[in-house]
């Protein structure tokens, strides 16, 4: 078998200097936790350098070098494992240091890339400890199995349903419509594991960044509510709700690029200036708050989420989708732009994902993406101006400071939409 040739000098200080980069990066998390661990800002680098001189020698001169030299390292890891300083606390620098070495390698094997991805993973994960561990604390039993409920089903019913359409309009994919789900899960988990992280009970700012990933219309009309008890926080309340809309456009905007990023980059122009005059307004209300006493009276809002993973809301959503994507394709069918238009305005009323994802879908089959990226727009702005309706039941003073936002949001979003699109 040919000898791998040898790459020159520059080529050897440059992959040898990014496995020692990779060992470093490591290593400075770990120093913090020295006091428990056998290896820290000097070890991992050293490490690292291991890995990436046993695959040269493996790949140029002695076969074998790869495996002798992971076995004597794991014979060391092993003796100052037992040596007791690790053994109180986990294995996990143990495990660290087994990564360095390949992440070593793989700089050697020319995957860069991925052992430089890997490194920040790992230390996301090292450094993340206390977070992590609150977090499995505040995430109870019962939603563990809902997660694990919709994992076995999603990776059992997914590779096995029919990738084509069938039905009325030939419109109804089954493996489309539960990528669907699958999709809008992941995005509410991100929600869901921030609320969970951060606590139920928010401040004002947070709670409309939470609610606009969790649910914006939900928490629209949570503070309506509330507002109508305590209306002299009319302004604090106000700044969620608008807070919370303008997630929800950047939201709409991750879901689409996920499906159809043509139609994402249509999108862009209306939804992040509807969202930037919305947050623009923001600023300006800000300075009308009536003070830190009113501020802390709003902080304790509570922010929830349901479970993103839940069996049968997913199954609900597939089924909305489902029928929304049914009825995308009959106005556009029987009625043509215009019914793509009308049945996005009237979903749109209810709800944004389905109609968004089923445009995005519609619009990779045989749908302009110009009408597709239109009709998300209506869609959203229709909700917008459900949720600037239900602040009437607030009061006048919501009312008042949120109809004004809402309606330059919804202006700027038609005018863009229809003369950039």
């Amino acid at each position: 078998m040919d000898t791998p040739a040898m790459p020159e000098l520059t080529g050897l200080f440059i992959r040898f200097g990014i496995a020692l980069a990779l060992g470093l990066f490591i290593g400075f998390e770990r120093e913090k936790e020295k006091h428990e661990t056998f290896a820290g800002i000097r070890t991992f680098p050293l490490i690292a350098l291991l890995g990436c001189a046993a695959a040269l020698i493996n790949d140029s001169y002695a076969p074998w070098a790869f495996a002798v030299c992971f076995v004597t390292l794991s014979a060391m890891i092993i003796t100052a494992y037992f040596s007791g300083r690790e053994r109180s606390g986990g294995i996990t620098t143990a495990v660290a240091a087994y990564l360095c070495f390949l992440f070593g390698a793989l700089v050697w094997w020319r995957l860069t890339a991925l052992a430089a991805a890997l490194s920040v993973v790992t230390v996301l994960l090292l450094a993340t400890k206390k977070p992590l561990e609150g977090l499995s604390q505040k995430i109870q039993a019962r939603e563990i199995a809902a997660a694990l409920q919709f994992g076995v089903i999603t990776l059992i019913i997914l590779p096995v349903l029919p990738n084509q359409t069938f039905g009325p309009l030939d419109v109804i994919n089954p493996y489309t419509i539960w990528l669907m789900v699958v999709l809008i899960a992941g995005i509410n988990f991100v929600g869901y594991i921030l609320i969970k992280t951060l606590g139920a009970r928010q401040g004002i700012g947070l709670a409309g960044l939470l609610g606009g990933l969790a649910s914006s219309t939900a928490l629209t009309l949570g503070f309506s509510r509330r507002s109508r008890i305590e209306a002299a926080f009319a302004p604090e309340f106000a700044f969620a709700i608008v807070v919370a809309s303008a997630v929800m456009f950047g939201r709409v905007l991750v879901e689409v690029f996920a499906v159809h990023p043509d139609v994402g980059r249509l999108l862009l122009p209306p939804l992040c200036s509807a969202g930037a005059a919305g947050l623009l307004c923001c600023v300006a209300l800000w300075f009308l708050r009536r003070g830190a006493s009113s501020a802390e009276a709003c902080s304790g809002e509570h922010v929830s989420a349901r479970n993103p993973f839940e069996l049968w809301p997913a199954v609900w959503f597939g089924l909305l989708f489902g029928a929304i994507l049914l009825i995308a394709r009959a106005g556009q069918v029987y009625f043509g732009t215009a019914g793509i238009y009308v049945s996005s305005i009237i979903t749109g009323f209810a709800d944004v994902d389905p109609i968004a994802l089923s445009l995005s879908n519609l619009a990779r089959a045989d749908l302009d993406a110009v009408i597709a990226a239109r009709g998300i727009t209506l869609a959203v702005l229709a909700n917008t101006f459900v949720k600037m309706l239900i602040t009437m039941i607030g009061g006048r003073s919501l009312f008042r400071y949120c109809c004004p936002i809402f309606g330059v949001m919804i202006a700027v979003g038609l005018l863009v939409s229809f003369a950039v699109i």
